[in-house]
């Protein structure tokens, strides 16, 4: 029998794909991730000789770990397929040691996009394993190891069990923390804004309103009373145009996505997390089952710092952009886009593996959230390939007693990029809106007609969204494009850091452990040390520095601060982060605790007041009943559910039972105005109405799920789980109850006869000794 090739992937949904490519000369198999790491029992990493690694199977994976090595032992060639980055080499170096295959077996190959004609190219061509990427993952991944390791004991024995520190996650928290304290010392700066209606002298010829400018240069107004001096000289004096200047404003596309820039784009347009994000995108990399075309790769591997594209995807974007938009929506060659320095640019940056595939195509074949984020990707690819979108821009200024006023006006005059694709921002720019500005001309007189000041106070900087860490993290150098989606779900779910909207704002948890690891441990801490080993990783992946050399400068000074603050630290207390919800058995602020569904308040005045309750947050819209305040509250067993602000009012008159578990949204019902909900999940989910006054109504049972009514959602909301698992978990309990006492029976039964089997024998015996007894006195 001829032997076939083995091909070596990382997940299942890659191996299907790649075997529907490769035909039956070829066996495709999953390695499930890792199959072998340092062990979780202990550090793994012997220090004091070269650092030497102590890599074990990872448990739960003894039977992969067996078919694979069984595939291998069978197969003529085996090509390692993993990611193609320093820790898909890793893997494929693993593999190889773990799996027993020889040098001349041993075929490495990686696929930037999973095409046909791309898998069917790489594995015509492979390469040998690149032990410099094995090196700098090896070296990321021991350096990781021993801070983990040996900080995190520290942090459990000086402040409380469960914490972790890490050379990202602590820099993450530290950038977190840092920006709260500049909010916190921020000292409000007041300015004034001067506004002026300003008409022609004819009547009906357009009025168009004026912002204050300054004189020669900009100027800005701190008081009042520079405000009524502007207001007192230009009242007594005429307004005349100084200046008209009109011009088309070219504004070109945003690059193609990077794995920053999709996490942050997919954070402010999606909502999504950049886990989450991560997630979809490697479903979309490793194939979606498409009708007709079978199972394809719809993306290009998404762990990428690099805005390179291909020729081959360029000009299929031309093509695309020709045939669809026109030869005006073409900038007449391709776009190029410069990659930041410092960056790998070891693949392409992110982008569809065929154009052709439009979202509209094939959203049958994909979920929600699959599809949004592949119309995200395959627009922002299409559009960085068209021409700039063009505005025609008139800016006047009028000029009164050596006064400026200055009026701008911007509309689109050619869409170009914009029909296919517009970046999003962290921050709404506040634009002044107004109509078209009049035609005037220089030196003509215009009347005053109104104004307006208004008073301003300067405001602190935003707190970080996951989007603008992600940013600020990138921007510094930390970390690389594998590590900012774990490294914010870290410091979320060790509690140094906690969601208020999209907004990221520091625990007093977090702030302690900051404040620790400043003192004690600058180097892991400092921005500046963290992006120099990432640089530092680089070459090692690069070939021009030895890991162990890296490993070896770092861990000298490192044991010393370790044993420095083993010596210094006493015990810390985290203090209670105090809410403004006040205690309604005894008035005290309740503050903030964690348990095992999450955080919730509780009183301080514990246990002579055991008083806890649910973290509520206030939604958009308002209740449909009573027209007071949504709330978000959380169960016990930390299901998310919505009531009115009154559920709990003392006042019986005022009281309000509404509670529901649909998310209410900020827009109103067009027919009735009452607030739209949506149902609960993630992914877009379409709003709808649930005044049953209104002809827009769609009743529960058309909604997803079948709810509980108002009265029982009122009387055990808390116990929260949602409505469509009810029923089903009291079935499967009722089916388990039912089970059990079968189980019961059976066992029962089964004990009663091994009883009886015993006892059987013994009766027998007991027969025949009464036999032999009854013979003898027989006999006798």
């Amino acid at each position: 029998m001829a032997k076939t090739n083995l091909v070596i992937v990382e997940s299942p949904a890659k191996a299907k794909t790649i075997g529907k490519y490769l035909g039956p000369d070829y066996q495709v198999k999953a390695s499930m991730g890792h199959v072998r790491d340092l062990p979780k029992s202990k550090l793994g990493v012997d220090v004091e000789h070269g650092f030497q690694p102590d890599y074990q199977p990872i448990k739960g994976k003894e039977e992969v770990i067996e078919d694979l090595q069984k595939a291998a032992k069978k197969s003529e060639k085996v090509f390692l397929a993993t990611d193609p980055d320093r820790e898909g080499e890793a893997i494929s170096w693993h593999l190889k040691e773990l799996l027993n295959i020889p040098d001349d077996k041993t075929y490495r190959v990686t696929f930037n996009e999973i095409t046909k004609k791309v898998v069917s190219e790489s594995i015509a061509a492979p390469r040998g394993l690149d032990m410099d990427l094995v090196d700098a993952q090896q070296a990321r991944r021991i350096l990781d190891r021993i801070v983990g390791y040996e900080l995190s004991p520290l942090l459990w024995k000086k402040i409380r069990r469960g914490l972790s520190a890490g050379r990202v996650q602590s820099v993450a928290t530290r950038l977190v923390v840092e920006r709260e304290e500049e909010i916190r010392a921020f000292i409000p700066q007041e300015y004034w804004s001067l506004d002026v209606d300003l008409e022609r002298i004819a009547p009906n010829l357009g009025k168009f309103k004026a912002s204050f400018y300054g004189r020669e240069k900009k100027m800005e107004l701190h008081s009042e009373e520079e405000v009524d001096a502007v207001l007192a000289a230009v009242e007594q004096a005429p307004f005349t145009v100084a200046g008209v200047k009109r011009q088309d404003k070219l504004r070109n596309p945003a690059p193609p996505f990077t794995t920053s820039t999709l996490q942050q784009e997919a954070s402010r347009k999606l909502n999504m997390t950049p886990r989450r994000t991560m997630s979809i995108a490697q479903q979309l990399y490793e194939g979606v089952d498409i009708a007709g075309e079978g199972t394809v790769g719809l993306i290009t591997y998404m762990r990428t710092d690099s805005l390179r594209l291909s020729d081959e995807a360029t000009a299929a974007a031309r093509d695309f952009i020709l045939g669809r938009y026109g030869q005006d929506y073409y900038p007449g060659k391709a776009r190029t886009f410069k990659t930041k320095s410092g960056a790998q640019d070891a693949h392409e940056a992110i982008r569809p593996s065929d154009v052709r595939l439009t979202p509209e195509d094939i959203k049958k074949d994909l979920t929600a959230e699959q599809y949004r984020l592949y119309k995200l990707i395959w627009s922002r690819f299409l559009a960085c390939q068209m021409s700039p979108a063009v505005y025609d821009s008139v800016t006047i200024d009028v000029e009164s007693a050596g006064y400026h006023f200055r009026a701008n006006h911007s509309s689109l005059k050619f869409s170009g990029y914009t029909a296919v694709y517009v970046e999003g921002k962290d921050e709404d720019d506040e634009v002044l809106r107004q109509s078209p500005l009049p035609d005037l001309s220089e030196g003509e007189r215009v009347a005053l007609a109104g104004k307006q000041k208004d008073q301003h106070f300067t405001q602190p900087p935003s707190r970080y969204t996951e989007a603008s860490l992600i940013k600020a993290l990138e921007e510094k150098g930390i970390g690389r494009p594998s590590t900012y989606a774990p490294t914010i779900s870290t410091i979320l779910d060790r509690e140094y850091v906690v969601k208020e909207g999209k907004n990221l704002r520091p625990t007093p948890l977090g702030e302690v452990v900051t404040g620790l690891m400043k003192e004690k441990f600058p180097d892991i801490v400092d921005t500046a040390f963290t992006a120099r080993m990432e640089e530092r990783l680089d070459r090692v992946e690069e070939g021009k520095d030895n890991w162990k050399d890296i490993l070896s400068g770092f861990y000298g000074d490192f044991e010393k601060e370790m044993q420095a603050a083993e010596q210094d630290l006493e015990r810390i207390k985290v203090p209670d982060e105090v809410s403004d919800v006040i205690c309604p058995l005894c008035g005290r602020n309740l503050v903030f605790k964690s348990g095992r569904f999450g955080r919730f308040l509780a009183c301080p005045g514990w246990p002579d007041c055991p008083h806890t309750q649910p973290i509520v947050i206030e939604m958009p819209g308002r209740c449909p009943k009573c027209g007071g305040k949504i709330l978000k509250k959380t169960s016990k067993r930390g299901y998310a559910y919505y009531g009115c602000e009154n559920n709990t009012n003392k006042d019986e008159a005022r009281k309000c039972d509404f509670m529901t578990w649909d998310v209410p949204v900020k827009d109103n019902c067009p027919e009735c105005g009452h607030t739209l909900f949506k149902k609960s999940g993630r992914g877009f989910r379409k709003p709808f109405c649930i005044n049953p006054d209104c002809s827009l109504f769609v009743p529960e049972e058309e909604r997803g799920y079948k709810k509980k009514t108002a009265t029982a959602a009122a009387e055990s909301p808390a116990e929260g789980a949602p409505p469509e698992e009810e029923p089903k978990k009291a079935a499967a309990k009722k089916t388990t109850a039912k089970k059990t006492t079968a189980k019961k029976t059976t066992a029962k039964k089964t004990t009663a006869k091994k009883a009886a089997e015993k006892k059987e024998p013994a009766k027998k015996a007991a027969a025949k000794k009464t036999t032999k007894k009854t013979t003898k006195k027989e006999e006798a």
